[in-house]
């Protein structure tokens, strides 16, 4: 332990991480400061994500109830995590939109 290390103390988890992203060569990420409006537009994206997620396990829920067909069971539980992840990857696309606008409405 050099007397540096000492010094410092111990590293937390996060700045342990850091350090070996740096050695991979991998630049750190940066802390990115959101508008107020944007905060609540990802907030509000975030929530129809949810909403739309619910909407589809309600609805799962109830055709797997009427199905007593094993085959038809498997089937419509695999229509069921295709639309989730369908309905998750959309919500994180549209998270990922509205950070991208409020970056390029801060730029000069």
């Amino acid at each position: 332990m050099s007397g540096k290390d000492r010094t410092s103390g111990m590293k937390s988890a996060y700045e342990l991480a850091l350090e070996r992203l740096a050695a991979q060569g991998i630049e750190a990420p940066r802390a990115q400061r959101l508008s107020e409006s944007a905060k609540q537009a990802i907030a509000e994206a975030r929530r129809a994500t949810e909403s739309k997620l619910a909407e589809l396990e309600i609805l799962h829920r109830a055709e797997l109830a009427k199905l007593g067909d094993p085959a038809a069971r498997a089937e419509q539980e695999a229509r069921y995590r295709r639309d989730r992840e369908r309905a998750e990857a959309d919500g994180e696309r549209a998270v990922a939109r509205l950070r991208a606008a409020d970056t390029q409405e801060e730029q000069p």
